[in-house]
């Protein structure tokens, strides 16, 4: 696969100003290849390094388009709980509109994601298109899904996931405090569509790994670009196909 390069974009969001986005793409790009947005976590943004590293990689293995953007709050600097869902909800859909129509080849079979908050807000989306005012798309991607509040794990979010009915893939850590393997194993076969999970061992709610692992604290993310590389692929060829 030829290389990829990264660029600065501005997003207009009515009501918010602008927020800045990343857009990377392989240098000579293919119609056929898959295009994904982003979403950063509560506490980070665009340049989290996980999305960072996932979109270059993405960009390079298999030509795909991959769009980062920040949430207004965090394009002022401010904290999360400033940002009502409706306003995340609004970026989250001019973000998906600045992919599809303008930075994707024309065509591209779209997916949407995002690392915790992020991917949360990609799943309300989904879930809300039979309601009238969701996402059409091919696919999910969890990068840490927020299921429950460190400790709380009687208390489940599954709100967000009410009407999955396209293709899923959860990244998840086996250390991660938001989101207990137990509790979301039997939750994934009740989706509306096929639903992956891909279990990061020792990988925390960024997927990095402990100290203890004897590895570097990245060094899942190599192997968790790979299944994001075979989901994105064998989605949009089982799609095309039917």
């Amino acid at each position: 696969m030829p290389g990829a390069v990264t660029k600065d974009i501005t997003l207009e969001i009515p009501g918010s100003n602008t927020v800045t986005g990343r857009v990377s793409a392989p240098l000579d790009p293919m119609p056929d290849a898959p295009a994904l947005l982003l979403a950063h976590g509560a506490n980070n943004d665009l340049d989290h390094p996980l999305l960072v590293y996932v979109a270059a990689g993405l960009a390079r293995s298999i030509g795909a388009t991959v769009l980062r953007f920040n949430f207004p709050y965090a394009e002022r600097g401010d904290k999360p709980a400033a940002d009502s869902p409706d306003v995340l909800m609004k970026a989250f859909r001019h973000a998906y509109l600045q992919l599809t129509e303008r930075e994707a080849p024309a065509g591209a079979p779209a997916f949407v994601g995002g690392k915790s908050l992020g991917g949360r807000i990609a799943a309300e989306l989904i879930s809300r298109r039979p309601e009238g005012d969701g996402l059409q798309t091919m696919g999910l991607v969890q990068l840490g899904y927020p299921l429950h509040a460190p400790g709380r794990t009687d208390k489940i979010n599954l709100k967000p996931l009410r009407h999955i009915d396209v293709p899923s893939l959860f990244c998840e850590g086996t250390r991660d405090a938001f989101c207990d393997l137990d509790f979301l194993r039997p939750v994934l076969p009740n989706l509306l569509a096929p639903a992956e999970l891909y279990v990061v061992e020792g990988g925390d709610h960024s997927l990095l790994l402990p100290r203890s692992s004897g590895r570097a604290a990245d060094a899942a993310y190599p192997e968790i670009v790979a299944r994001l590389a075979h989901f994105l692929t064998a989605v949009s060829l089982s799609t095309s196909a039917d």
